[in-house]
């Protein structure tokens, strides 16, 4: 009996991990560049299955399987799936159509300075030239951290992530795409590191000057999901609430008889 307990209350933890995965899918509805999130849950193995002794294993009783305590809650993962473009008609404003992330150049609290990736392309230009994201990280390109001339009238960006100020070539965007995203740890909402073990392959990917790429979230699938959480963890409670009357009635009426 305690361990329907038990396994109710693994059941609740699972609906409030998914719970929270999913208010913060809503939450970033709206961000530029945001890709979702979800939770893979396992079941609890098959159980009370024994091996009848046989010749096999010189004719002992051995359980098959393992004993578990109710679900469980598998890996987070990413859905790296390509979200809509949005017309912004600005200069710095740049998205990717196909597979690839925007490489920027990351300095930390100590000074320490490495790539990351993102597929948030609402940059801007500093006043010394820099192409930065809202955190002020530089944008990368084949050269190294691109810089526009700061009097230039007219940037264009073409497909290829060439940029050419005022006619004048300046630098290739720097696009990198990977073999495998596995090797992709989200760091906030929309930045990207590579992990150990991560291979670079040649993006495709074609460069949208005065695009945004939007989030890939679904609002009403979503929300539905939402709904089913509910219910999955309102079902839970009403299994421990049943417990505790059946223990209840258990140790307050039937043990005075």
């Amino acid at each position: 009996m305690v361990r329907g307990l038990f396994t109710a209350y693994t059941g609740m933890a699972n609906e409030q991990k998914r719970l929270d995965i999913i208010a913060n899918n809503l939450a970033n509805a709206a961000t530029v560049g945001y890709k979702g999130e979800n939770v893979t849950n396992q079941a609890f193995d098959d159980v009370l299955a024994v091996k009848i002794r046989d010749n096999s294993e010189s004719y002992n009783d051995r359980r098959i399987g393992r004993m578990t305590l109710g679900v469980k809650l598998g890996e987070v993962y990413t859905d790296f799936s390509q979200g809509s473009l949005r017309q912004t008609g600005g200069t710095y404003d740049l998205a990717l159509d196909g597979k690839g992330f925007f490489t920027v150049s990351v300095t930390d609290k100590a000074g320490n300075t490495s790539l990351k990736y993102t597929r948030n392309g609402s940059f801007t230009m500093t006043k010394d030239g820099y192409i930065v994201d809202s955190d002020g990280n530089r944008l990368m390109g084949e050269s190294g951290e691109i810089i526009v001339p700061t009097d230039a009238v007219e940037v264009v960006v073409d497909t290829t992530g060439a940029i050419y100020a005022d006619g004048n070539y300046v630098d290739t965007i720097m696009i990198t795409d990977f073999e495998d995203y596995n090797y992709l740890k989200k760091l906030g909402d929309t930045m990207f590191e590579a992990l150990d073990g991560a291979l670079t392959v040649e993006s495709k990917a074609s460069v949208m000057q005065g695009y945004t790429e939007q989030s890939n979230i679904n609002v009403i699938s979503e929300m539905v999901d939402l709904i089913t959480v509910t219910r999955a963890y309102e079902a839970n409670q009403k299994v421990i609430q049943s417990i505790d009357q059946t223990l209840d009635l258990a140790a307050n009426s039937i043990g005075k008889v």
